[in-house]
C-alpha cells in the first residue's frame, strides 16, 4: 500500500521547503509516491520536482479561482500510475510536514481505507457569491469542504466516474469559481458516501490572521504567536499531518523540532505498527498464493482434459 503526495505548484513551481520534504519522504520511501502538477516543465529548476512531474498531457491551465481540473488530472494520473496508491494527499508549494515520518506512517496504516476531509454546509451567502454556483443547485448540495485534504482510492474513483458521467453539472459547479472547496463534498454526497468521510482537518492553517482578503496567515517568522497557534491546533486536531501556508524563510529549526523532536515514540507503538504491516503483508502474500493456485488448477484441468480427449 502506498500514499500519493499530489502537489499542485502551478505558480512559481518551487517547493518552499524542498530539502525538508525530501528528507521526510526518504524515511517512508517504501510507501510514498510523489506527483507534481506544474505550469511549464521547461522552467522548473529543481531536478527532484522534474523527476516526479506528471506527464505533459495531464497538465491543465489553473488559476486561483479555477483549480479543480488540476486536482482531477493529478489524482487521475496517480490513480492509474500505481494501483497500490491508497491515499491521495493534496498539497501546495507552501505545505510542509508537521509530524514525524513514524506518525505519518502510523496514521496511514490505521486509516488507509478512509477519506479524511472536513466538510459542512456552505457558510457564505450563495445569492451574493458565485462560488461553485451553489445557488443553482438544490439545498442539499450546497456544501463546502476543506480545499486540502486526504482522499482514499475508492473515493478518487468515484470522483473520476462522477466527472465523466455528470459532465454538465460538473462543468456548472467548476464554472462558479473556487469549486475545489465544494466539489468533493458534493460528489461524495451524490454517491451516498459523504457520511462515511472522517470529518477531520489534515492541514494546519490560520484563518484568524489573513494575509489577504482570500488567503490565510503565512507562517514566516516562527513567532511565539505562530507556535502557540500551531501547538493548539495540533492538540485540538489529532489528524493534522501538514502545515500551510509556510514561507520559505520560516525557520527550519522549528519545523525540524516538530518533525523529529516533539513526539516520543514508545516501543509499544512501534510494535503495534509492525504487527499491522506484517498483517497486510501476509494478506497480500496469501491473496497471491490463492491467485496462483487457482491459475495452476485451471492449467492442470485444461491439461487433464486435453490428455483425456487425446
Amino acid at each position: 500500500m502506498k500514499v500519493a503526495l499530489c502537489f499542485l505548484i502551478s505558480y512559481e513551481q518551487v517547493i518552499n521547503k524542498e530539502h525538508i520534504w525530501r528528507e521526510w519522504i526518504e524515511a517512508n520511501k517504501d510507501i510514498i509516491n510523489v506527483y507534481f502538477h506544474y505550469k511549464d516543465y521547461s522552467t522548473i529548476e529543481s531536478e527532484w520536482v522534474k523527476k516526479h512531474a506528471i506527464p505533459q498531457k495531464y497538465i491543465v491551465e489553473t488559476s486561483y479561482y479555477h483549480v479543480v481540473h488540476a486536482y482531477f488530472s493529478t489524482m487521475h494520473y496517480a490513480f492509474l500510475h500505481d494501483r497500490n496508491n491508497k491515499w491521495f494527499c493534496f498539497l501546495t508549494d507552501s505545505c510542509v510536514p508537521i509530524v514525524s515520518p513514524f506518525r505519518f506512517r502510523e496514521m496511514f496504516f490505521n486509516h488507509y481505507n478512509e477519506t479524511i476531509m472536513n466538510w459542512k454546509k456552505a457558510w457564505w451567502n450563495i445569492q451574493m457569491h458565485k462560488r461553485a454556483n451553489l445557488r443553482q443547485l438544490g439545498e442539499e448540495f450546497r456544501l463546502a469542504n476543506d480545499p486540502w485534504f486526504i482522499i482514499k482510492r475508492e473515493d478518487v474513483q468515484r470522483c473520476i466516474i462522477y466527472s465523466n458521467k455528470n459532465i454538465d453539472i460538473f462543468r456548472l459547479i467548476c464554472a462558479g469559481g473556487l469549486a475545489n472547496e465544494s466539489i468533493f463534498a458534493i460528489i461524495l454526497y451524490s454517491m451516498n458516501v459523504l457520511g462515511r468521510v472522517k470529518r477531520e482537518v489534515t492541514h494546519c492553517v490560520d484563518w484568524s490572521r489573513m494575509s489577504s482578503t482570500t488567503s490565510p496567515h503565512i507562517f514566516k517568522e516562527g513567532s511565539k504567536r505562530d507556535l502557540d497557534y500551531i501547538n493548539k491546533f495540533l492538540k485540538e486536531n489529532q489528524y493534522t499531518l501538514f502545515l500551510r501556508k509556510t514561507h520559505i524563510e520560516f525557520p527550519d529549526s522549528i519545523l525540524l523540532s516538530y518533525i523529529y523532536e516533539r513526539e516520543k515514540v514508545s516501543e509499544d507503538r512501534v510494535s503495534k505498527l509492525k504487527r499491522i504491516e506484517y498483517g497486510f503483508l501476509f494478506q497480500r502474500l496469501f491473496s497471491h498464493l490463492i491467485k496462483f493456485s487457482l491459475i495452476g488448477f485451471i492449467l492442470f484441468s485444461c491439461y487433464y482434459v486435453y490428455i483425456d480427449v487425446k
